[in-house]
């Protein structure tokens, strides 16, 4: 059975997940409570956009893996934007896209915590010719539009 894994890279996007950070961060800010920053917001995250994700499976889906030397039909690619942002750039263009800054309270690094993400996509573009695009400010920008939108209101 030919089978392809696939690895995604802090999703994020318009209808995400209330649980990831970008969407707990957007609800701390409307409702004025701080926002907790893990070592110092000096973290990298490689954060992906919804649509480039949908895009990269979309490309993936129409090929199906080969067969390698032993017959096997297996291939694992990473998706994401193989660029990652630090912790305290993404709040500040968080804050930007929503109009209103957020109030931090600063902390250690977590227990089991990783300093770094970051996709190697190497693979996907060889194979697919493609790699993800949408800059940070960008995708946050149509995450601010819809949540705006979603929640009714004006501005954050």
């Amino acid at each position: 059975i030919p089978t392809t894994g696939l690895r995604f890279f802090t999703v994020y996007g318009p209808f995400g997940r209330p649980d990831m950070a970008y969407f707990k961060f957007a609800d701390l800010i409307r409702k004025n409570k701080p926002i907790k920053i893990y070592n110092n917001g000096d973290m990298l995250r490689d954060f992906t956009y919804i649509d480039d994700i949908v895009m990269g499976i979309e490309h993936i889906l129409s090929a199906p893996p080969r067969a390698d030397e032993n017959g096997v039909q297996y291939k694992i690619y990473n998706i994401g934007n193989s660029s990652p942002v630090r912790l305290l750039d993404f709040i500040t263009t968080l804050e930007h896209v929503l109009g209103k800054k957020a109030e931090k309270e600063y902390l250690p690094m977590q227990p089991c915590d990783v300093y770094q993400t970051y996709a190697d996509v190497s693979e996907l573009e060889r194979n697919f010719d493609f790699r993800p695009k949408t800059s940070i400010e960008d995708g946050l920008e149509q995450f601010a539009a819809w949540y705006r939108d979603y929640y009714g209101m004006r501005q954050v």
